[in-house]
């Protein structure tokens, strides 16, 4: 078999690998907001599919409670949301990753949404505000080493001494 063929037979599963890899969702990692900064964009919402599911914070999703998707914004910030339309607001915990639609900037749990007055259009016009943020995590200094454990001895067996039973005299 020459190499021709051999690259010839690989090349599906390499163009399904690069295909794969190109297609997933880019995350970066939580940014820790000041309080007081804003951004604006589409808000939407989302429930009964995700309602009871773990989200990417790890606690259960309850579609009932204040909470939102943000894609960067660390968990645990707290967020006003204002409706630009009709001026109505809800302020809300960010305890997801998300919305993953572009354009969007938040999604809303149900109640959140059925709050701010956007339940039956889906999405809205929004200005987030940061209410406030949870603390940067602590600055990772160099990495400590192990100390190694150094490895018992090895048994030597027949060379332990036995116990005998002797009467009492």
């Amino acid at each position: 078999m020459n190499i021709g063929s051999r690259v010839l037979r690989c090349l599906p599963a390499i163009a399904i690998a690069v295909l794969v890899s190109c297609s997933q969702k880019k995350i970066r990692a939580s940014v820790h907001p000041r309080a007081g900064e804003s951004r604006t964009g589409v808000a939407s919402w989302y429930g009964d599919p995700y309602h009871g599911r773990k989200t990417a914070s790890g606690e259960t999703y309850d579609m009932e409670r204040m909470t939102a998707a943000h894609r960067e914004w660390a968990f645990g910030t707290m967020v006003r949301v204002r409706v630009v339309d009709s001026g109505k607001s809800v302020d809300v915990r960010i305890n997801d990753r998300g919305p993953f639609v572009r354009g969007r900037v938040i999604d809303l749990s149900r109640a959140a949404a059925r709050e701010a007055g956007m339940l039956n259009a889906g999405i809205a016009k929004v200005k987030l505000t940061v209410i406030s943020a949870p603390p940067p995590p602590p600055p990772r200094g160099p990495a400590k080493r192990k100390r190694r454990r150094r490895a018992a001895p090895p048994r030597r067996l027949g060379l332990t001494r036995r116990r005998v039973n002797r009467p009492f005299s």
